[in-house]
């Protein structure tokens, strides 16, 4: 028998029962197509967050108050406490005496309450300096941003996201318009350019002010943040080492967390990594459940073509070749949930992109192959048994219907 008479068999044998087939197709669609779009979802999350730390920049130190031994510490606070402010002082410093910094800047970080006339909105307010328009990569889309003053000026000043200036001033020009900020009495000076989300914070939506103006408005006394920006021929570890150095002289101890974007950059990227290897693991459960399914159709169908086995063995077909007939029967069901799957969960993708655009969900190709690769497998693990059964049923009894 060769392989193009044990596919026709195949083949045919499928199509006489095709309702049960379907079924078990749709049951491997159904788990490579799961395991497709979670490992599309858990690789856009690495590349969405990937490129939202890279837009900063690689030569970029941040300086984080407390102690904190993860390098993922800047999406909280130290865990170790605070024993001493990070100041305004401190920023100087670091600008003063690490060789090869551009600007340093200082944020302070709240919750406010802004209103304008009868309208008001709860926002976030970001205390920063000049520099921070470079560091964020931000553009202006009307009027100047904060002026080049020193720390301590503190200007009345702010400049609106383009969702604060529609929802605030309408159809009115914000430019030299006085807003409030809680108690506060500042002048709008400009609009940032839309923008959307960046590294937690919505830039259309937010408010920023001088750094001074926000400590005081928020009676801080110590720095929620402090950004280095490096020439491009720095040497990053040195001036992290320099960094640290100079904050334990000053403080008399070690109690600030020094990291930079790369380091972020890996340690999420390997926690991602992690996520996406366990859904797809938990995809594959769905594949186990059905090669169950493709196992069942087979065990029902040896026991309903005992003749057709006795008729085969009886023109001389030998054990391996009626094993490898129901073997190839499950492995084709297995293939063509498979393939399936892939185009289904491709489908799932796109459509999920069109939703959210902005999220860059997409298969790794591993994520195909391994898919498809595990669903052929579970069809020839789950079809061994009726194989078996199959080429076991004796020839004269099988002949019989027994």
């Amino acid at each position: 028998m060769t392989l193009a008479d044990t596919l026709r068999f195949a083949f045919t044998a499928l199509a006489r029962h095709r309702r049960r087939s379907i079924f078990s197709v749709i049951g491997m669609t159904v788990g490579v197509a799961s395991v497709i779009v979670l490992t599309a979802l858990g690789e856009g999350a690495q590349r969405y967050v990937t490129d939202q730390f890279s837009s900063l920049g690689s030569e970029l130190l941040i300086v984080i108050p407390g102690k904190n031994e993860t390098s993922g510490g800047i999406l909280a606070g130290g865990i170790g406490g605070v024993p001493n402010d990070l100041t305004l002082d401190d920023a100087r410093a670091l600008e003063r005496d690490i060789p090869g910094v551009s600007f340093v800047v200082p944020m302070v970080v709240g919750n406010e309450t802004v209103s304008h006339l009868e309208r008001r909105r709860q926002l976030i307010v970001v205390g920063a300096t000049h520099q921070f328009l470079e560091t964020r990569e931000l553009h202006m889309g009307s009027g100047q941003f904060l002026p080049r003053d020193d720390f301590d000026r503190g200007a009345p000043v702010a400049v609106i996201g383009v969702k604060v200036a529609s929802e605030l001033f309408g159809n009115e020009n914000p430019l030299g318009q006085v807003l409030r900020i809680g108690d506060w009495r500042m002048r709008a000076i400009g609009v940032l350019e839309p923008k959307g989300q960046q590294i937690g914070l919505n830039i259309d939506d937010l408010v920023i002010i001088p750094v001074a103006s926000a400590m005081r408005m928020f009676d801080r006394s110590s720095l929620f943040r402090i950004l280095l920006r490096l020439d491009s021929h720095s040497d990053l570890e040195a001036a992290k080492s320099r960094t640290l150095a100079i904050l334990t002289e000053r403080h008399d101890e070690e109690d600030v967390t020094v990291i930079s974007q790369e380091s972020v950059v890996e340690s999420l990227s390997k926690i991602l990594n992690a996520l996406t290897l366990a859904v797809a693991g938990i995809g594959a459960i769905s594949l186990a459940v059905a090669g169950l399914g493709v196992m069942n159709l087979m065990l029902v169908s040896v026991s309903e073509r005992t003749s057709e086995v006795g008729l085969l063995k009886a023109l001389g077909a030998k054990r391996r070749q009626v094993h490898a007939l129901f073997l190839t029967e499950a492995v084709l069901l297995a293939f063509a949930g498979g393939l399936l799957g892939i185009v289904f969960g491709f489908v799932l993708v796109e459509l999920f992109t069109v939703f959210y655009p902005k999220f860059p969900a997409a298969p790794p190709v591993w994520a195909i192959f391994s898919a498809l690769g595990v669903a052929v497998a579970m069809g020839s693990i789950f079809g061994v048994l009726p194989a078996r059964r199959a080429t076991d049923l004796d020839p004269v009894a099988a002949l019989a219907g027994r």
